[in-house]
């Protein structure tokens, strides 16, 4: 049986019955909604991200026993606000990932110690699979921390607020305070 496409209240969602998974890998291409996604960015601290089109996605899957496999690859076009300069740019998210579901009664319990290779570990329970959330956290986790315009970006004037970038301001270099003018002609070395 094909994978379940549903859209409920205007949310699209994506789900694998569990027993349609098999050993041989299967592959699936779908695009997720930018309504959930946005709704997420809208929350805090998030706020500088916007996405305008789907998100693309492929998906590759296949199960081991009770694991369940996943390895795949994403794509969206997002508008975000440069942290240095905060001007509005496209930045393009592309994120591969994987990761393995393993069914929540096979003994992990609430508490557990993690080693490097679980961090790719989540647990499932029922009989199907809702890729969408798990599209969408592998989405989130595409996106930098402080999202910036280009390496070099200059950033605002801090006295007059004017985009660097863009022009030069009058304001000039802050004048050295007198208790630091020694310091000014000390030259450093290795000895």
């Amino acid at each position: 049986m094909a994978p379940l496409m549903a859209v409920v209240a205007g949310v699209v969602s994506v789900k694998i019955r569990i027993d349609d998974i098999t050993a041989e890998a299967k592959e699936l291409s779908f695009q997720e909604a930018q309504t959930q996604v946005n709704l997420l960015l809208e929350s805090e601290p998030l706020r500088e991200y916007r996405i305008e089109g789907p998100i693309d996605v492929k998906v590759s899957y296949y199960r081991a026993g009770t694991e369940l496999f996943f390895a795949g690859s994403l794509h969206a076009s997002t508008h975000a606000v440069c942290a240095r300069c905060a001007e509005e740019f496209v930045l393009p998210s592309e994120r591969a990932f994987r990761f393995v579901l393993t069914p929540r009664a096979a003994g992990f319990g609430e508490e557990a110690d993690l080693h490097a290779e679980d961090l790719e570990l989540s647990l499932y329970e029922g009989d199907e699979i809702d890729l969408s959330p798990l599209v969408r956290e592998q989405f989130l986790l595409s996106l930098p921390t402080r999202p910036l315009c280009a390496d070099e970006c200059r950033g605002l004037c801090p006295h007059c607020g004017i985009n660097l970038n863009l022009a030069q301001c009058g304001c000039g270099a802050e004048p050295l305070d007198p208790r630091f003018a020694q310091l000014r002609g000390l030259k450093l070395g290795r000895s």
